[in-house]
């Protein structure tokens, strides 16, 4: 059988006796290098990581940072980034993929990814591993950062720990500043402000909406928004984002009203009916239906409309198996195909209006174009977005630096090309190396963004 070729390459350290014993049989016939991290030390409540590297220098979608029980991190260097922690400070990182961090002198000390904060359990591992990073390092913070999100189970947790001890300072950090900084730290930037693009699935926003496409003015210290995708119901809320089909549907009824379902489509006519009249009368009566500016949800409802995913099994499963479809197709960058879409200002905020993309889609859709094809295009629109909106950010504000975070930029085939057609219009680009763009890397950015506000005082 011919091996198929691949420009990726993974990593996964032994974390099991069952794994370890792979690895030895593997060594035996490969020789003693065929697995980098050997006999690396397993603790229960911190499991090992993934590394996985694409193109550009090996960025990380997981990180596991323990090292012969040495989860040290060193990111920051004197008189480059002008941080010094004055104060030992925790940040207990996302609600999803979460990491905490520790600092202490000029080192940040993360963990390796924990369960997603959603029960008591994950919460106990949580704060037990918060307690052996403690004791390991002689920590005792005097900062405590934490998501904006109110609900969240780390921001309670947060809470409590200043309740028990009044001196402490919390300070709540929005979600895609947080994305930024991490980036910013990870490539060793000063305390200077840049063009932020955070694309992700979910954070919690200075309006009480949730954010997901955002293009920021960012440094450490400060971010403004400036731009983002229109908002959208996600109807059923967190239901939303395990079917996709839902959020297909709601785009195809903003984008033509009650007439979408008269549409020619596949999506169409497996749409069950009855479920939809119940999701249109929770939008009409604004139940459980919180309204979104995701990029994870747009990637979510042309996944379905394709007919690629309409119900997930795993995270970012239908984004992923977008971004697959599209296969090898070669492109020039600048002159490849692309949606239409609008970009409109209220109130000194450029708002990115889909529609076109979505009756874009529609059309091609009729003329059988196929799903790999209108993937390509809709890839390429997303990065034509980000040149856009950038583009106009320079020219209003000066800025020439971009950073990219967040999640979805986790998909190779959108960071490749918006790297590559941000540096042909002029702009310096910082993407992530060491630490992962997803939310496994908040904590670093709550660190940097605590210290930058309130270490010095």
């Amino acid at each position: 059988m011919k091996k198929k070729k691949t420009t990726n390459a993974g990593l996964m350290s032994p974390s099991t006796e069952t794994v370890i014993l792979v690895r030895n049989k593997i060594s035996n016939g490969a020789g003693e290098n065929s697995l980098i991290l050997k006999d690396r030390p397993s603790h229960s409540l911190l499991p090992k990581g993934i590394d996985l590297s694409i193109p550009f220098k090996g960025r990380v979608l997981r990180k596991g940072l323990i090292l012969k029980d040495r989860p040290s991190y060193s990111l920051l260097r004197k008189g480059l980034t002008g941080l010094i922690f004055n104060h030992e400070i925790l940040a207990c990182g996302a609600h999803l993929k979460n990491t905490f961090a520790l600092t202490k002198e000029n080192r940040v000390i993360i963990s390796d990814r924990l369960k997603n904060l959603g029960n008591l359990e994950s919460l106990n591992s949580f704060e037990k591993g918060i307690e052996r990073f403690k004791r390991l390092f002689n920590i005792e913070p005097l900062i405590i950062a934490h998501d904006l999100h109110p609900e969240y189970l780390s921001t309670k947790y947060a809470k409590s720990i200043k309740a028990q001890n009044p001196n402490l300072k919390i300070v709540a950090i929005q979600h895609h500043h947080a994305h930024i900084a991490s980036c910013l730290i990870d490539n060793q930037i000063g305390n200077r402000k840049v063009i932020g693009v955070a694309f992700d699935g979910t954070g919690f926003g200075e309006d009480g909406n949730i954010w997901g496409a955002e293009f920021l003015i960012a440094d450490y210290a400060d971010s403004q928004r400036i731009a983002h995708l229109e908002y959208i119901p996600l109807p059923g809320g967190e239901q939303a984002i395990k079917e996709p089909w839902r959020m297909a549907a709601t785009y195809l009824y903003q984008a033509y009203g009650e007439d979408f379902l008269d549409l020619d489509l596949a999506f169409t006519q497996h749409l069950d009916k009855y479920k939809w009249a119940i999701l249109k009368k929770m939008m009409q009566q604004k139940i459980n239906c919180p309204l979104t500016s995701s990029m994870g949800r747009l990637f979510d409802a042309v996944s379905s409309l394709l007919g690629i995913r309409d119900v997930i099994s795993y995270e970012g499963q239908a984004a992923i198996e977008l971004e697959k479809a599209i296969g090898k197709i070669s492109d020039s960058h600048s002159q490849a195909p692309s949606y239409k879409y609008t970009i409109r200002e209220k109130n000194s905020i450029f708002i990115i209006e889909p529609k076109d993309i979505i009756t874009g889609i529609v059309q091609d859709l009729n003329h059988a174009l196929d799903a790999g094809a209108i993937s390509f295009k809709f890839h390429h629109t997303v990065v034509e977005m980000i040149v856009d909106i950038c583009k106009i950010i320079r020219q209003r504000f000066g800025l020439k630096e971009v950073a990219l975070s967040g999640g979805v930029f986790q998909n190779a085939f959108l960071s490749n090309r918006a790297f590559s057609r941000l540096k042909e219009e002029g702009f310096k680009v910082y993407i992530h190396h060491r630490v992962p763009a997803n939310d496994a890397g908040i904590s670093l950015g709550q660190a940097i963004i605590a210290q930058a506000k309130l270490g010095k005082s």
